[in-house]
């Protein structure tokens, strides 16, 4: 027999730092996570007839209200005299740029009516102004 006989020593799993562990993964996740609420909107975009680069020096200043009224150099105007005026201006020159400056909470329709007018005029050069 053999004098140097051990006796093995029961295994002992300490779960605390196992526990801190998990509470550090869980608290890692939980503040990680984006809890944000998937919502489907169901818009209708306007038409628009045209597309163009937005380049600019000086301008023409085309204002809209929250009505959708329309302003051209603060004077009050219509779709039509405006789309009539733009094609006066564009007969001068075609580089001539325009601000359409629009209140926040104007239509976009409205927005891509005056838009679309000025394209269609030969103006190309647009740009909106915002805060």
């Amino acid at each position: 027999m053999s004098l140097f006989v051990r006796k093995r020593q029961k295994v002992v799993i300490n779960i605390i730092p196992l526990m801190d562990v998990l509470t550090i993964l869980i608290f890692f996740f939980l503040v990680s996570m984006q809890f944000k609420e998937m919502t489907t909107m169901n818009l209708t975009l306007p038409k628009i007839e045209t597309a163009g680069r937005n380049e600019f020096n000086d301008k023409i200043q085309i204002s809209i209200d929250e009505e959708g009224l329309l302003f051209l150099e603060s004077k009050p105007v219509e779709l039509d005299e405006l789309s009539a005026i733009l094609a006066q201006l564009s007969a001068v020159s075609n580089d001539i740029p325009v601000l359409i400056r629009a209140h926040n909470v104007t239509p976009l329709q409205t927005v891509t009516d005056v838009m679309d007018a000025c394209r269609l005029n030969g103006l190309s050069k647009i740009r909106l102004q915002s805060r």
